[in-house]
This record gives structure tokens, C-alpha cells and sequence, in this order.
């Protein structure tokens, strides 16, 4: 390929500049990230306590004691991982990748790309997903609290971790060496990503060079490698969790809690809500703009399954009873979230796919000189990302069932083996890890609706300066 060739590759995708700090925010997510997964993990256990107690008591922390109290694994950092565990993860990755290959799906064609063209999908992940969830069932009723699946997944809880993070390292490696291959009208309308390219190798690797990085397998045929990774291994993965923390809780205690039972049903609806839209993440940003690299790499196979099932596993640990009051409160706030958000979403996708359906007919639009139509009643006039608000208010409800958490496993006697979990001085200090769903959530959602802003300014310019004076409101109208 020519030097004018090469440098039209670049210039097709500008790139705007760098995101999340940089080159050193990059390194530092890149690598603290994995850590904060491990933390709960080992700080939050059924061996001595959530938190540790030596994390309340510092003047009496040593290594020696921090071990026992975490259960870190005898063999040291090599009992992190596992061939075995890994084995049985990528069979499960591959098992995800046969469902979507011999189930029918809904053919559909993303948005248009830079290049012009637009890349052809194939959805099914919620039969997939139902497909998963049926033989769990199966061997659910046939081996009750200790079928197989439930036992590993609980078990190997560490290992299954770190398992997963070396697949996000493998994959963002494999897609960022791949993206320099990219050549200017390529048949299979590859693209860089436009922040993707800036030069920097820490940072391109941690954003995604390549937009929508593709792979031809035999008898799988062409993978998308991001649409894959958005919502199969990952989403299905956090449900299979909250599953086995269930499990465990009533292997344990003989019964499952009404608060355990509260927040996988609202995870499970929220995940198979998801699976079941599948297609609207065409119009996300992580498919329109965003590169496939370790961001969403590690985002999709490792936080959310390991970070956003942190509620179900301190549940399995020490059940929370709730009682009929607490049950409706809980449920008031999540039907509250999941009216915005369902709510907000519909429209949204129904003005996208067709202004002139009777439900969304009513509203009012602003158009733009690029050719795009704004919202400006309905839900979307509320706010400019009125669906966030949904979100966070729903995400409150997933912390809420833990209380307020924290324990301490104590002996019954120093003679005996059987252990009794109480909250004594650790009650409040578990919230740091309970809640840390809500918290990350306004971080994520307040920064994602920045970077929403940001494309949009580039996009429509002064038309979005105009838009922004109808609908003042960011994420909670009147507020902010």
C-alpha cells in the first residue's frame, strides 16, 4: 500500500484526543482495576469476616494473620489460578459461540460507518442465555444446592477471576496487534477507532484501536469479536453467579432469604432485559465509538460478572432477612428505576426506528443540520440522559437488600468446628463493599454522560449548544 494510501487510513479516522487521563489514567486502570477485583474477594470471605477483622484492628495486622483471615491460597500467587478452571471457562466461552452460531437470530445491519458501509449482525443472545439458564435448571432440580455448575462456580470463585482477566489480556493483546493491519477501502470495511490511534501504545491498547474488530472461524463463521464479548460470556456470566451464591446460601442454612432472592431477580430481569433489546447496542457507544480494547475487554468478562454480583455473594455469606416491609420498599424503588429506564429506552428506540409510530408520534424534535433528529419532550425532554437516572436508582436497589451490612465469623467454641457469622464491630464496614455498586455507578454513568456530551458537541456543534438550552438537565431534571 502506497504512503497516500497509509495516510488516508488515519486521516479517515481523526482521532479527538486523549480520555480517562491519558496515557497514565490508562496504565493505572489497566492495572489497578484487576486489584480492585481481588480485593473483595479476599476481604470479604466466609473464613473470619466482611471486612477482615484486621482491617478493623490495623495495630494488629500482620502478614502472617492477613493471610489466614483472607484465605489466601497455600501455594501463593500460582493458587490464583487454575488449568482446570481455565479449561472449563473457555469450553464456556465456546459453548456461548455454538448457541450463537446454531440458534436462529434476528439479522439486522448496524449504523452507517465512516467508510460508508454498514456491518451485518446476528443476535440471539437471549435464547442463548435461556438455552444456559434451562440445563441449569435441569440439573438444578436433579441435584439440588449441589449440582455441579453451582459447587464449581462457588469453589473456584478466585480462580474463575483470574481466569477471566487473562482472557480480557489475551483478547485486548490479540486486537490491538491485529488493528495495525487495518488498510484503507478494505472489502471487510474495517475502521480505527477515532480515539483510538493517538500513538500512545498504553493507552491505544487500553481504548481499542480497531471500532469493530472481526475474526473468520471455521464452522463459526465471522465473529464480532465487541458485539460478542457486550453481552453473552460476561452479562450471562454476573446471573450464573448470583445463582450459585444462592445455592450456597441454602446448602448452608437450609433456606434462602428474601433479600438474595430480591436481588438476583432484579439483576436477572435487568440482564435478560438486556439480551432480550439486544439490539438497540448498535446505537451505544461502546459499538458506535468506542475501540475494542482492554477497557471493554476486561469491562465485559471480568467487572461486570465479579464487581456487580458483590450484593448476592455477601448474601450467600450472611443472609439478610427483610421482612414484608422491607420487601416493598425494595421493590418500590426498583419498579421506580425500571419504569425510567424501560420507559425511556422504548422511546428512544421506537423514535430511532420510526417517528411516525402512533406511541411516539406526539413527541417533538428538533432537527439538525446534520440531518439527525433531537428529542426535546416526552422522557428525552425531561433530561438529556433521563435513562442513567433509571439506572442509578435501580442499582440503589441492588445494595439495599444487604442492610446494613458487615460481619464476623466466630467459633461456637474454641473446640468446635462450626462457626456462626455475626455483625458485632464489623456491622456498617461491609457497606464499603455492598454499596460499591452504587457508588462506581455514579461515577460511571456521570463520566459516560461527559464522554455522551463530548460526541455530541462533535457531531452536531451549534445545534447541540441550541438543544441543550431546551433540555437543560443532565441526569436528574431540575437538578442536574
Amino acid at each position: 500500500m502506497s504512503k497516500t494510501q497509509r495516510k488516508s487510513v488515519t486521516l479517515a479516522e481523526t482521532s479527538h484526543g486523549y480520555e480517562f487521563g491519558g496515557p497514565f489514567g490508562a496504565l493505572a486502570a489497566s492495572l489497578g482495576l484487576p486489584l480492585v477485583c481481588y480485593l473483595p474477594a479476599f476481604l470479604c470471605n466466609d473464613v473470619s469476616g466482611c471486612p477482615v477483622p484486621s482491617a478493623l484492628n490495623p495495630k494488629s495486622l500482620t502478614l502472617a494473620k492477613l493471610r489466614e483471615e483472607t484465605g489466601w491460597p497455600t501455594d501463593g500467587i500460582r493458587g490464583l489460578g487454575n488449568f482446570k478452571v481455565t479449561g472449563v471457562l473457555l469450553a464456556y466461552f465456546a459453548f456461548s459461540l455454538v448457541l450463537q452460531t446454531v440458534l436462529p437470530g434476528e439479522e439486522t445491519q448496524g449504523v452507517t460507518l465512516r467508510s460508508g458501509g454498514r456491518l451485518q449482525y446476528k443476535f440471539n443472545a437471549f435464547s442463548s442465555a435461556v438455552t444456559v439458564l434451562l440445563i441449569a435448571m435441569v440439573g438444578t432440580i436433579l441435584q439440588g444446592p449441589d449440582f455441579a455448575l453451582w459447587t464449581f462456580i462457588y469453589d473456584n470463585y478466585v480462580q474463575l477471576l483470574t481466569a477471566n482477566i487473562g482472557i480480557a489480556v489475551v483478547l485486548s493483546i490479540f486486537v490491538y496487534v491485529r488493528s495495525f493491519s487495518v488498510r484503507a477501502g478494505n472489502p471487510q470495511m474495517r475502521e480505527l477507532a477515532a480515539g483510538g490511534h493517538t500513538g500512545s501504545i498504553v493507552y491505544d491498547f487500553f481504548i481499542g484501536r480497531e471500532l469493530n474488530p472481526r475474526i473468520d472461524l471455521p464452522f463459526f463463521g465471522t465473529l464480532d469479536i465487541k458485539a460478542f464479548c457486550e453481552l453473552r460470556p460476561g452479562m450471562l456470566g454476573w446471573i450464573l453467579l448470583d445463582l450459585a451464591f444462592v445455592a450456597h446460601q441454602y446448602k448452608t442454612n437450609g433456606y434462602i432469604s428474601d433479600s438474595i432472592i430480591l436481588v438476583t431477580a432484579f439483576q436477572a430481569l435487568y440482564v435478560l432485559d438486556a439480551l432480550y433489546m439486544e439490539t438497540a447496542i448498535l446505537t451505544t457507544m461502546d459499538i458506535t465509538t468506542d475501540g475494542f480494547g482492554f477497557m471493554l475487554a476486561f469491562g465485559d468478562l471480568v467487572w461486570v460478572p465479579f464487581t456487580y454480583s458483590l450484593q448476592a455473594r455477601y448474601l450467600a455469606m450472611y443472609p439478610v432477612n427483610l421482612g414484608i416491609g422491607g420487601i416493598i420498599g425494595v421493590l418500590a424503588v426498583q419498579g421506580f428505576g425500571y419504569y425510567i429506564f424501560r420507559s425511556a429506552n422504548n422511546e428512544k428506540n421506537r423514535f430511532r426506528n420510526d417517528p411516525n409510530d402512533p406511541k411516539i408520534a406526539h413527541l417533538k424534535y428538533m432537527e439538525t443540520a446534520s440531518g439527525g433528529k433531537l428529542i426535546i419532550s416526552g422522557w428525552w425532554g425531561t433530561a438529556r440522559h433521563i435513562n442513567y437516572l433509571g439506572d442509578l436508582i435501580m442499582s440503589w436497589s441492588y445494595c439495599l437488600p444487604t442492610g446494613v451490612a458487615g460481619y464476623v465469623i466466630q467459633r461456637n467454641s474454641p473446640l468446635s468446628s462450626k462457626t456462626e457469622a455475626v455483625q458485632g464491630d464489623a456491622r456498617g464496614w461491609g457497606m464499603i463493599v455492598t454499596y460499591f455498586y452504587i457508588i462506581y455507578f455514579v461515577i460511571l454513568l456521570v463520566h459516560r454522560a461527559s464522554r455522551d456530551e463530548q460526541k455530541c458537541i462533535r457531531k452536531y456543534g451549534k445545534d447541540w449548544v441550541e438543544y441543550k438550552k431546551k433540555v437543560p438537565s443532565v441526569l436528574v431534571p431540575g437538578i442536574y
